[in-house]
C-alpha cells in the first residue's frame, strides 16, 4: 500500500515538474550567440506549441537569420527565413512608399486632395488629403462604420468599391481636427492605397508590385495567400489554434502584404541608400506626437535617450503579428514575423532589445 500511495505522490511532482517545464519551455538555441539566443528565448519561451518566430538582424552591412520555434516544451532554431507570413500593418510602410514613389515622379502632390479623384462629393463636403492618410492626421476614424466587424475570421475581405464609395458619401465623419492631431487609422492608409490605384488608373497592387516589389527585387512579396502551398506558415491565435488568412479588398493599403524575413531585409537595407530619395521621404518627420514620438509617411519615429532616431512600425492580423525596426545611424535593423496573433508588445519588446544588442557589435 505505501509503495503505490509513494508512486502515486511521485506521478504527481513528475507531472507537476513536467507542466513546469512546459510552460517555461527549454531553450535549444545553442548554436546561436548566447546574448541572441538568451535574448529571444526570454520571449519565445510563452509562446503556443508550433509557434514561430522568423527574425533578421542587419548589421554592418549583413543579415544574420535567427529562426525559432516551439515543439512542445522545446524553443528550438529553425530555418524560416524564405517562409511567408502576413505583416499585418507594416504594409502601411509600403503604402506610403507607393506614395512617395508617385510624389517624387511628380505624379501627385502630398498637399493634393484625394477628392478630385472621386466622382461625387464626400459627405459633408470633407476634404482629405493624402498626406494625412500616410501620417494619421486626416481625423477620420480607425475603421468605417459599414465593416462588418461580426466577421472576425476575415473582417476586411468582403469591404469593396460599393462599401468605400457608400462611406465616403453617406458615412463620412472627424473624429479629430485634420492636421492638428494623430490618430492611428486602418482606414486612412487603406484609403490611401485605393486612391493611390485610382489616381493612376491601376489598381493598388499593381503600382505596389511595380513600385515596391519590383524595384527592390522582393520576389517573396505577395498581395494574397492563395496558391503559396506549404511555403505559407499557418497563423494562429495566441493559444495556438490555426485561424484562416486574412483577404483584402480596397482597404489592402492598410495590411495586405504577406512576405519573408529575406525580403523585408532588402526593404530595410535599402533605406541606408543615401540617394534614395523616395525612402528619405517616408521617413522625414511630419508631425510630432509629443517630444519623444514622431511619425513620417507610415513609419513611426522614436527619440532615443542617445538621440538617435529609429523608425518603426508593427503589424497584426488575426493570426499573425510582427515587427520592423530601422536605426539609421548605425545601419541596423531587426525584423520579426511571427504566426501568434495578439503578441505584438512581446514581438516589439525582443525587436528593440534585439537591435540595442546589435549596436553593441556594429563597427
Amino acid at each position: 500500500m505505501k509503495r503505490i500511495f509513494f508512486l502515486l505522490i511521485a506521478t504527481c511532482l513528475a507531472n507537476v515538474l513536467f507542466a513546469q517545464i512546459e510552460s517555461a519551455g527549454v531553450n535549444a538555441l545553442g548554436n546561436y550567440p548566447k546574448a541572441i539566443a538568451e535574448i529571444i528565448f526570454s520571449k519565445a519561451k510563452d509562446l503556443p506549441n508550433n509557434a514561430q518566430l522568423s527574425i533578421a538582424i542587419v548589421q554592418n552591412g549583413k543579415a544574420n537569420y535567427f529562426g525559432v520555434a516551439r515543439d512542445n516544451e522545446t524553443i528550438k532554431p529553425t530555418e524560416n527565413q524564405s517562409k511567408i507570413f502576413e505583416i499585418g500593418s507594416i504594409t502601411k510602410v509600403f503604402t506610403s512608399t507607393v506614395l512617395a514613389s508617385l510624389v517624387e515622379d511628380k505624379k501627385i502632390k502630398l498637399t493634393d486632395h484625394i477628392n478630385s479623384f472621386y466622382p461625387f462629393d464626400f459627405k459633408g463636403n470633407i476634404t482629405i488629403t493624402f498626406e494625412s492618410l500616410a501620417n494619421h492626421t486626416s481625423g477620420i476614424a480607425r475603421l468605417p462604420e459599414n465593416l462588418d466587424l461580426a466577421n472576425t475570421t476575415n473582417p476586411y475581405k468582403s469591404y469593396g468599391q460599393n462599401e468605400i464609395e457608400k462611406y465616403l458619401k453617406n458615412l463620412l465623419k472627424l473624429d479629430n481636427e485634420p492636421l492638428k492631431s494623430y490618430a492611428y487609422s486602418n482606414l486612412g492608409a487603406g484609403l490611401l492605397g485605393y486612391t493611390l490605384g485610382i489616381s493612376q488608373k491601376s489598381t493598388f497592387e499593381e503600382l505596389l508590385q511595380e513600385k515596391v516589389f519590383d524595384k527592390y527585387s522582393m520576389h517573396n512579396s505577395y498581395t494574397t495567400s492563395q496558391n503559396l502551398k506549404n511555403r505559407l506558415v499557418k497563423g494562429s491565435d495566441k493559444k495556438g489554434n490555426v485561424v484562416s488568412n486574412w483577404d483584402f479588398d480596397v482597404l489592402f493599403g492598410g495590411g495586405g502584404i504577406l512576405s519573408t524575413t529575406e525580403d523585408l531585409v532588402k526593404f530595410a537595407t535599402a533605406q541606408f541608400d543615401s540617394t534614395n530619395k523616395e525612402l528619405e521621404l517616408t521617413r522625414k518627420p511630419t508631425f510630432e506626437i509629443n517630444e519623444g514620438f514622431k511619425i513620417g509617411l507610415g513609419w513611426h519615429i522614436l527619440k532615443l535617450k542617445s538621440g538617435n532616431d529609429l523608425y518603426w512600425h508593427n503589424g497584426g492580423t488575426g493570426g499573425y503579428s510582427s515587427s520592423m525596426t530601422i536605426d539609421l545611424e548605425n545601419e541596423t535593423a531587426v525584423i520579426i514575423l511571427s504566426n501568434v496573433a495578439e503578441i505584438n508588445k512581446t514581438i516589439d519588446d525582443l525587436g528593440f532589445e534585439l537591435i540595442n544588442e546589435a549596436k553593441k557589435n556594429t563597427n
